[in-house]
């Protein structure tokens, strides 16, 4: 019976001679999909077209060929059937291409720091939101192959997850303290490259649920294979409660409070609109 869902499950990690692309959880991952089955119909024409034309000059052996000088019909059409074809796959990748620099005001702002060889995350929002003057920081280090539990991936699990709201704007912000890095996932259609002293950045909105896999992309080091990514994507309420599991409660509960006072509850703590957890502060207060 498990297998026979996991037909029909997404497929969010690399399989074994694994040739297409995986599942995409972002509509930029859609579009680069789409764009590349759309760009497949042209080049399978074009390829179809090219050999047919040599299997001809090499089957009918026609002394026409050796005759043939020139021929304006031939030589207007072989010109403007191209500048078509560029102009019909340029449409659409430049509306993609443009679409991925997504201007959203973010809702979370996410941090990446790039090691020799592991991640660093800050969650910025605290500030923000909160009034404290520190973030949230963790650090995320490749699971020991012996410590594994059962499914889970080999070179592909990390201690620490990083966690996100779904449907949500989201803001990374990717450096490096040390050498080039990439924080790449396949699944969300991102990867962008952490370059010290250079703060790159980048926007997801993740439209299903799920785990989601990468790793660093750029040679970096003899270890460059053992630094993974894993990206856990939750609804909103989970990822409230799992930000006050990570923060200390203390302060959390003097900043609802104070913000309860002002009666700026929903706007201060709920920055992304989402009124439904009101179980996550009862809890705390």
């Amino acid at each position: 019976m498990a297998n026979f869902l996991s037909f029909f499950s997404y497929c969010d990690v690399g399989e074994r001679w694994q040739l297409g692309i995986q599942e995409p959880a972002t509509p930029f991952a859609e579009g680069m999909l789409f764009f590349h089955n759309y760009l497949m119909i042209y080049l399978i024409f074009i390829g179809v077209f090219v050999f047919f034309l040599i299997y001809c000059a090499i089957e009918t052996n026609s002394k026409i060929a050796a005759k043939f000088a020139h021929s304006n019909e031939l030589e207007i059409t072989w010109t403007i059937m191209p500048a078509i074809i560029l102009v019909l796959i340029a449409v659409p990748s430049f509306s993609l291409l443009y679409s991925m620099n997504d201007l959203s005001e973010p809702s979370v702002t996410v941090k990446i720091i790039g090691h020799q060889w592991y991640w660093s995350y800050e969650y910025s929002d605290l500030e923000r939101n909160f009034n404290r003057s520190s973030d949230l920081t963790f650090d995320s280090y490749m699971v020991n192959k012996k410590n594994l539990s059962k499914g889970q991936f080999r070179l592909l699990e990390t201690d620490l997850r990083v966690m996100l709201p779904v449907k949500t704007h989201i803001r990374l912000l990717v450096t490096s303290s040390d050498v080039i890095h990439s924080w790449a996932v396949p699944s969300l259609g991102i990867k962008v490259d952490a370059v010290p002293g250079r703060l790159s950045q980048a926007f997801l909105y993740i439209k299903r649920k799920g785990v989601f896999f990468g790793q660093c992309s750029e040679i970096c080091g003899i270890n460059h294979g053992f630094m993974p990514i894993t990206v856990k994507v939750v609804n909103p309420k989970e990822y409230i409660k799992w930000f006050f599991s990570m923060t200390p409660h203390s302060e959390i509960e003097a900043c609802i409070k104070k913000e309860i006072k002002k009666k700026k509850m929903a706007e201060q703590l709920f920055w992304w609109r989402l009124n439904k957890c009101k179980e996550c502060l009862d809890k705390l207060r």
